[in-house]
Parts: C-alpha cells; sequence; structure tokens
C-alpha cells in the first residue's frame, strides 16, 4: 500500500462571474467554453507543468445537460488540447460541486492514484435554471421525507430565519452592504483582478467583446435600498435578492498536486490540504450545513476554529453565513471573515464556487505569513455542508 501523501493547491483561476439572463455576460457563450478558458489559463500560467503531466481533470456541474453535459470533465479537457491520454469527469454534489472535484482528486493524489489533477466547476445558470429537467420523486413529500420548502432554496433561508429570530431581516441587509464594499474595495486594491480570466463573450449586436470583472456586484447598495426589496419566498419575509447571491454564470479552476511532485517541477504551492468533511443536515434548513462538516474537519485536523486565522464562506444567504458565525461566537464584522468580500455580491455559480473561495484564500495567504491555517466552507442544496482546512505555506513560522 503507498504511504499519503501531502497534497498541495498550486494555482487558482476563475472566469468573471456574470449575471444569469439574456442580458447577462455569457449570455451567448457556452457552458463548456467557459471551463476550456479556465484550464488554458491554467496551463499557461503554469508552464512547468508538462500537460502530460496532468493525471485528471475533474469539473463538477449541477444540472449536467446541453453544454454541461458529455462528462464535461474529459470534453472539456480535450477541447482544451490537454493531450487525449488525460482522463476527465463530471461531479454534481450541488453548490459544493468544486469542491467535492478538489477533494476527490486530493485523495486520489494522498493514495499515489495522481500526482497532478486540474479540478473546477461551471454553472451556467442561464442556459440551465437551477433544477431544469429534474424530477423529484413523489416519495420525498407523500412520505413526508422532506418538507416541501426542502426543494426551494429560498425558502430553506427563510426556514433558518425562523430557527434563529435574532438574526433579523436588519441584520442579514447589513452584512450584505459589508460585503458589497468589501468586495468593492478589494477590487480597487487590485486583490480579485490577478486570478480572473479574461474571457471572450458575443453580444449580439454589438459583436465580439472581452469579460474582465465580475457582473454582480453593486458597489453602493445601502440598507435603505434593501430594505425596500421584495421578500419572494415568504410574505414579509426576510430573504430578500440582496442579502442572497443571485443566479449567475461562470467557471472556475485549479491545479491540485503531491507536494513533491510541485516541487520537482518548480511549481509554487500556496497552501496544503489538511482536513476535509462533508455532513448531511435536514434539507429543510440546509444553511446550517457548514456547521457539522467544519466541526467534522477541525476534529480530524485536530485544530479548533480560534485556529483559523482566515475563513471563506459561501454567501449562498445572508442568513446562513450569520448562523454559522453565531454558532462559532464569531463577529459579524470579524476581519478573518471573507475579507474581499463574498457571493452575495461577487456571485454563486452553483457547482464553480468551491474553488473561488479556494482562490481567495490562497491570495490572502500570500498576503498573511503571520496567518498558518484557514478554511473553505459552504452550504449545499439538499442538506448539507463542506468544509476544507489548508495551511498556508507561507507562514512565518514554518522558517
Amino acid at each position: 500500500m503507498p504511504t499519503s501523501r501531502d497534497v498541495v493547491f498550486v494555482d487558482g483561476v476563475r472566469t468573471p462571474f456574470g449575471r444569469s439572463g439574456p442580458k447577462g455576460l455569457y449570455a451567448e457563450t457556452r457552458a463548456d467554453d467557459l471551463a476550456v478558458r479556465v484550464i488554458r489559463e491554467l496551463m499557461r500560467r503554469n508552464p512547468g507543468l508538462p500537460p502530460e503531466r496532468v493525471d485528471e481533470v475533474a469539473i463538477a456541474a449541477t444540472t449536467q445537460i446541453g453544454d454541461q453535459g458529455l462528462t464535461i470533465g474529459r470534453s472539456v479537457a480535450v477541447l482544451a488540447g490537454l493531450p487525449k491520454s488525460v482522463p476527465g469527469y463530471a461531479i454534481d454534489r450541488m453548490c459544493a460541486g468544486a469542491m467535492t472535484a478538489v477533494t476527490n482528486v486530493a485523495g486520489g493524489i494522498a493514495f499515489g492514484a495522481y500526482d497532478v489533477a486540474i479540478a473546477g466547476g461551471v454553472e451556467h445558470m442561464g442556459r440551465h435554471p437551477m433544477g431544469e429537467g429534474i424530477d423529484p420523486n413523489p416519495r420525498f413529500l407523500s412520505e413526508k421525507l422532506v418538507d416541501g420548502s426542502a426543494l426551494v432554496m429560498g425558502m430553506t433561508a427563510e426556514n433558518l430565519h425562523d430557527r434563529y429570530p435574532e438574526i433579523g431581516k436588519e441584520r442579514a441587509d447589513a452584512y450584505a452592504v459589508a460585503s458589497q464594499e468589501k468586495v468593492a474595495k478589494a477590487y480597487a486594491n487590485n486583490k480579485i483582478q490577478p486570478d480572473l480570466v479574461p474571457t471572450a463573450i458575443r453580444t449580439g449586436a454589438l459583436g465580439w467583446g472581452l469579460a474582465t470583472e465580475d457582473e454582480p456586484p453593486r458597489p453602493g447598495t445601502t440598507m435603505e435600498g434593501l430594505a425596500s426589496l421584495k421578500t419572494p419566498f415568504r410574505p414579509h419575509g426576510r430573504v430578500t435578492a440582496g442579502n442572497a447571491a443571485g443566479l449567475n454564470d461562470g467557471a472556475t479552476g485549479c491545479v491540485v498536486a503531491a507536494a513533491d511532485v510541485a516541487a520537482e517541477l518548480g511549481l509554487t504551492a500556496k497552501m496544503r490540504l489538511v482536513s476535509y468533511a462533508f455532513a448531511g443536515v435536514d434539507p429543510e434548513v440546509m444553511g446550517v450545513g457548514p456547521i457539522p462538516s467544519t466541526e467534522r474537519a477541525l476534529r480530524l485536523a485536530g485544530l479548533s476554529i480560534e485556529d483559523m486565522g482566515l475563513v471563506e464562506i459561501n454567501e449562498a444567504f445572508a442568513v446562513q453565513v450569520l448562523a454559522f458565525l453565531s454558532h462559532f461566537g464569531i463577529a459579524d464584522d470579524d476581519p478573518r471573515v471573507n475579507p474581499y468580500g463574498g457571493a452575495i455580491a461577487f456571485g454563486h455559480p452553483l457547482a464553480s464556487s468551491g474553488v473561488r473561495l479556494m482562490t481567495q484564500l490562497a491570495r490572502q495567504f500570500g498576503e498573511r505569513p503571520d496567518v498558518r491555517y484557514g478554511l473553505t466552507t459552504m452550504c449545499v442544496g439538499m442538506g448539507m455542508g463542506g468544509t476544507v482546512v489548508w495551511e498556508n505555506l507561507a507562514w512565518e513560522g514554518a522558517k
């Protein structure tokens, strides 16, 4: 049996995220072409990685039909020009698709099945709305296995407000405003742009163009503006388009490798995977998923939440983040949490978001040699959570 090897995150990139719909950035762009763009950029940025040394391509998509079908990991590997000897496959764990792609290939690397892999995700929610083509088994409701609200993510967020009444709409709106402000500041300080892949787009009568920045952020968002938004999931509810992530299009990808192989190839590893965990919760309150997954991942790592100097949590809904922070005794405005802002501003193209979290954490690690550990975490549709604990390879204590 091979011994376990250290697994490292070498590099991560993403396309700019777009708003879904006929007027969005990628309305006339194929989903698989977004993923191809990411893979090509990873190879360009890492010239020390020979294409034939890529052992696997794992790409996630929640809706695996149309241009997100055809075993998308394999199809985009071929389209990106990788050798046809490089295999690939598709993954679906809804919002945690890209996160699962990373943990899957990491397990293979640790075991010795792979040396280097590319993992990521893509979601074109404009072409493939959430739930397109699905046929939920009637037993879910007839046998009361889940409440009907479990199948509508916005309703699960309203349920979470019921469970945590201290998290009212005003607190959720305040968190959303802060997320928008942090994203605007990160852009102003050039924290986001280095890991964005300029992506060719076609916009009807305007012809060809280039997407170079995220479309969803709304700088200048105010509490007054959010207060006036409708609550579409419940009359007089608390969840709005302003304190939740939108419907978005985009792709992410990263290079993951064995630590010794990265060194052999001259690749600069940014962080080491310490532990990971996924957990299930009641689907009706899927937003609490990151709580048990984080508790388990920390337990496996022999660490505590106090050891985490940085936390990247996906902002599917403000209430879901606030429930996590409250559980762990973390203040709403703790500077460790989403320093560059989150999905309420950036957007959340479902299966792609896990690697966005990792890419941002890796960049923050490079700026913070005083921080040794951080985590990436997210809630997942149908009642799950996922968490990965990372070690900063630029940590000053290692020198």
